[in-house]
């Protein structure tokens, strides 16, 4: 597929579905595991934190690795990749299962057996996501071309994160892993008819493991980074507490979680169509900003509320998602726009998203392995119902997110959109 090449709609699902089963697993390990795991195996928050923090840590600080291995097997052929990516699969499939039906009893043991478990699956979904972010992101094209790309893996993936909520809650975990190995197969066959990305099989084959510090060399990856980094954790802060603050803060049943998580990401995934207008006349960078101040005016409403605000609350979720749509769809956008200034080839899309993907679970990381002991130091248990054990988490789960993601939009304005001497794949034109 070249640069000028539009993709299809037949093309855009084959390339996106993948995103159906990487983000319904996503689901699973990153918002449905720590409650999971503190409510019906009682394992204590700080022992829970620290697990999630130790996995996380190690699975982010492989994914650059993972993705320079990627780079190099692209370099083969199209064929090594997937094969690989394949065997990915298999594993993950496995894990998950291992994650959720767990055969062991006890504090230590689940959480020895939790560890080795997140471990494996986590590198497997590391490998495979990184090799399909990069795919896409080397297909090329200008800023609608990338963001069009970009926009069908995010939308599968939302339809994934609606069905995985939907099934935690109506069918339970052992529907949620075999629906999960169903889609990853057809994922994965539907991303072998793909469009394939151009390759450079003697550069990627030839140039040594050192190439995976190449993007930190870029300027503009690095300002990109500083924006994606707090707008991150803004994010991943709230996707770790929701259960909690449903149960205590809000004081509803558990039947009604999955309709919460549905309504924000179906919400999303409508938005997405919105905001890609939006691309062509704002520009990739100024449509982020317009959606992160979207989300703060929005969330920040949380914090007022209290027991049996379901309907205040759906509201919130409905318009909080809405917002969600830029994060999803344009900084992906907007990396391959950076990826595509350094050549734009196959020698070093895998190294930018291993560190891209690095930089998102230090947030899941920091958000997991630092806000839920921090709660469990300030007060807060699950169950707890006092006002004192419960404004920690309304503002660990409303205030905190409101203020990184305005840190977020001000690094945005300062360091890409106000300069006027910024790279024009971060500062799009008014029209294309």
């Amino acid at each position: 597929m070249t640069a000028t090449t539009t993709l299809s709609t037949a093309q855009g699902l084959h390339y996106g579905l993948l995103g159906m089963p990487l983000a319904f697993v996503a689901l699973p390990l990153y918002v449905l595991l720590p409650h999971h795991y503190a409510s019906q195996y009682g394992m204590p928050l700080a022992t829970l934190g620290a697990v999630l923090l130790a996995a996380r840590l190690f699975d982010a600080f492989t994914d650059p690795l993972l993705g320079r291995w990627s780079d190099r097997l692209l370099a083969r052929s199209h064929g090594a990749l997937l094969t690989a990516a394949a065997l990915a699969c298999a594993v993950l499939a496995l894990g998950l299962a291992a994650l959720f039906l767990p055969p062991v009893r006890g504090v230590q043991a689940l959480a020895a057996w939790a560890l080795a478990a997140l471990l494996v699956t986590s590198l497997a979904y590391s490998l495979v996501s990184i090799a399909h972010q990069a795919w896409g992101a080397l297909l090329g094209g200008n800023e609608a071309q990338r963001s069009r790309i970009v926009a069908w893996r995010e939308a599968a993936a939302l339809v994934g994160v609606v069905l995985a909520s939907v099934l935690s809650s109506l069918a339970g975990v052992g529907a949620l892993v075999v629906v999960f190995a169903v889609l990853l197969a057809a994922g994965w066959l539907a991303w072998a008819r793909a469009p394939r990305p151009a390759l450079t099989p003697s550069a990627g084959a030839a140039m040594p493991w050192s190439a995976l510090w190449q993007p930190w060399r870029q300027a503009a990856f690095r300002r990109l980074m500083a924006v994606f980094v707090p707008s991150g954790i803004a994010s991943a802060i709230p996707a770790t507490l929701v259960l909690f603050f449903i149960d205590d803060r809000l004081q509803l049943p558990a039947n009604v979680q999955g309709a919460f998580l549905g309504a924000y990401f179906l919400s999303a995934a409508l938005s997405i169509p919105l905001w890609l207008r939006a691309v062509p006349r704002w520009g990739l960078a100024r449509t982020w900003l317009a959606g992160m101040l979207l989300s703060v005016a929005v969330f920040i409403g949380a914090a007022t509320l209290g027991a049996g605000d379901a309907w205040p609350f759906a509201l919130v979720c409905v318009l909080s998602g809405l917002a969600l749509g830029t994060d999803l769809a344009l900084p992906g956008a907007l990396l391959a726009g950076v990826i595509a200034q350094d050549g734009g080839d196959a020698r070093h899309g895998g190294a930018y998203f291993g560190w891209w993907n690095l930089a998102a679970k230090l947030n899941l990381a920091l958000a997991a392995g630092l806000a839920l002991p921090l709660l469990g130091l300030w007060g807060y248990a699950p169950g707890a119902r006092s006002e004192d054990a419960l404004l920690p988490l309304t503002l660990a789960y409303a205030v905190l997110p409101c203020a990184l993601k305005l840190l977020a939009a001000a690094c945005l304005y300062l360091l890409i959109l106000r300069p006027r001497a910024a790279p024009t794949a971060l500062v799009a034109p008014r029209s294309l």
